[in-house]
């Protein structure tokens, strides 16, 4: 059965509850602002793919911390989408990584190059939802 829902999430253990790992959750937040310090560059038709990959990666690593420290350890993209819809009841948030995400994959698995403007754009989104999870881990853990 392919997830729809956070409920699915947890009754297919693609979301599984665990004891909140705050040491990893930080480790993970840390890891993403050094990969952003990273990619902070202009984007250019070079590199735009790149730089986009590269701040879904810091995405991917916020969603975890935060899942981390409300006790679940989620295995999959959609199941941490699906937290941030069902769980926090973050729909803008849900759609701008659904979407995303969906790019990426394109990107990753079926070879498909966003057009330069395209990847400008979605990374510029990408960069909007890097500030708003921040918001989302407690302050100690930045």
């Amino acid at each position: 059965m392919r997830e729809a829902s956070w409920g699915d999430c947890l009754d297919c253990n693609s979301a599984m509850n665990i004891t909140p790992d705050k040491e990893k959750a930080r480790s993970l937040v840390e890891t993403a602002e050094e990969r952003i310090r990273f990619s902070i560059q202009e984007v250019d038709e070079k590199n735009a793919n790149y730089v986009f990959e590269s701040y879904y990666a810091s995405i991917l690593e916020f969603l975890h911390a935060v899942v981390l420290l409300a006790g679940y350890k989620v295995s999959n993209h959609l199941c941490l989408g699906y937290y941030l819809r069902d769980v926090l009841k973050r729909e803008e948030l849900f759609r701008a990584f659904d979407d995303c995400r969906f790019k990426r994959n394109a990107l990753v698995y079926y070879g498909k190059r966003m057009e330069f403007e395209m990847a400008k754009e979605t990374t510029e989104k990408a960069r909007e939802l890097v500030r708003k999870l921040r918001t989302m881990v407690p302050g100690g853990y930045l």
